[in-house]
């Protein structure tokens, strides 16, 4: 079977996922404080993690062609699958612009003008950190994203139906647009990275953290290829497909795993080693008040797939791949948790410290009205992820699942036409 086609049962499921990620949007904005800080930053955590994993895939599928790699061309249609996302990603992130430009939420401190005014810090960072680049930079960049993963899409799809030069020639077109997209991604991506996870830090800057953050979508992106592939060929997909995609898959995991644990160590060892206060409160925040996450970072996203996928035989086994892309894609979102949830938890407290100090009394916050001294307390949705927070995860997931099924299935499941074809189908280890 080479054109897929989303069962009602399956529908279902992710229309049941999408109602639960609302509902729990919905508790969370009820029971939330007067800045619905908990829903924001469960909007912010979630839409960066899944339109970041449709960015790694366009960039790879973009990268791969420009490479001439030919193994992943039969299941090429999953990376291009993926890259659907972009568009109600970006949109979703254009809500949250459109949010912090009319100062409808306190996620970033550098969007409070009266902070800005008085910390010479942010008034330094002020010409990339304000409002209007954070809105009109991702419709930007989301724009020309989502335009070269569609221009891509569209010549893959019409060369099914070329030969001799007019296939040639649409090869040549999506091989020119992969190319534009590599340098675009280069220069924006940290962009992109800086002002929606980095820039919840205001104070704090590492130039190894765009490069850190990419790497974990990556690796996310590639554990959902892996269970993706793995259930389409349960199904009787991708018959045509071997082991040894499979093994590519999680020969990927596996690399691109151990070279996020070393920009993970390089970071913090260099940070620690230096020990300037304004680069080690970053670290030292998360590492007085979040042990389980920080300790369980290393453990979940690199202990584990290290010492499972470290065999080579292990990397065959579908139970084996199943079972590490399922862990290590919920450590990666666990990862984001912990990169943003206790720069907003410490900006909410700091905004209320200034109400107070303004006469205006403790306003309520995300921890329920203790003011700054509760940033080292347990706070639910923040210290750890709660039921609404993975309701929320699950809603995202089965948006981006339904998005990129449906995308799927307007196309062929292997491009025959494609040049590389042969080679993917002969593909051995």
């Amino acid at each position: 079977m080479n054109h897929y086609s989303i069962s009602n049962s399956l529908r279902t499921i992710l229309f049941v996922m999408m109602g639960l990620g609302v509902l729990c949007l919905g508790l969370t904005w009820i029971g939330d404080d007067h800045s619905h800080t908990r829903f924001w930053s469960n909007v912010l955590h979630n839409a960066v993690f899944f339109t970041g994993i449709a960015i790694m895939a366009t960039f790879f599928m973009a990268a791969s062609i420009t490479a001439y790699a030919g193994w992943y061309t039969a299941f090429k249609r999953v990376f291009e699958s993926f890259s659907a996302f972009l568009l109600p990603g970006f949109i979703i992130m254009t809500l949250i612009g459109v949010a912090v430009f009319m100062h409808a939420n306190h996620l970033y401190h550098w969007a409070d003008e009266k902070s800005v005014a008085n910390d010479e810090i942010l008034k330094g960072k002020s010409g990339f950190l304000n409002k209007n680049w954070y809105l009109f930079g991702t419709v930007i960049i989301g724009a020309a994203y989502t335009y070269i993963a569609m221009k891509i899409r569209s010549l893959s799809v019409a060369e099914e139906h070329t030969e001799g030069e007019a296939n040639f020639s649409t090869h040549r077109s999506i091989r020119t647009y992969a190319a534009i997209f590599l340098p675009v991604f280069g220069f924006t991506s940290v962009v992109l990275i800086w002002q929606w996870i980095m820039s919840v830090d205001a104070h704090w800057y590492s130039t190894m953290f765009a490069w850190y953050s990419l790497a974990s979508l990556f690796v996310a992106m590639m554990c959902l290829v892996a269970l993706l592939l793995i259930y389409l060929r349960g199904k009787g997909y991708y018959q045509n497909l071997s082991k040894h995609h499979v093994h590519d898959v999680g020969k990927f995991i596996f690399g691109i795993s151990v070279f996020w644990t070393y920009l993970w160590f390089s970071q913090f060892m260099l940070i620690w080693y230096a020990n300037i206060g304004e680069e080690t409160i970053y670290f030292r925040e998360r590492y007085d008040n979040y042990p389980v996450l920080f300790f369980g970072n290393l453990v979940i996203n690199f202990a584990l797939p290290f010492l499972i996928l470290m065999r080579n035989d292990t990397k065959w086994k579908t139970g084996s791949i199943s079972f590490i892309a399922v862990v290590v894609f919920l450590g990666h979102w666990l990862d984001f948790f912990l990169m943003v949830k206790p720069g907003v938890l410490h900006t909410a407290h700091e905004l209320v410290g200034h109400a107070a100090e303004g006469g205006h009394g403790a306003a309520e916050t995300a921890g329920g009205g203790h003011g700054a001294e509760a940033v080292s307390s347990i706070v639910s949705g923040f210290t750890f992820p709660g039921m609404l927070e993975l309701g929320t995860m699950l809603g995202f997931l089965g948006l981006f699942m339904f998005t990129i099924l449906t995308a799927l299935s307007k196309s062929s499941l292997t491009s025959e036409k494609d040049p590389y074809v042969g080679e993917s189908l002969h593909h051995h280890v």
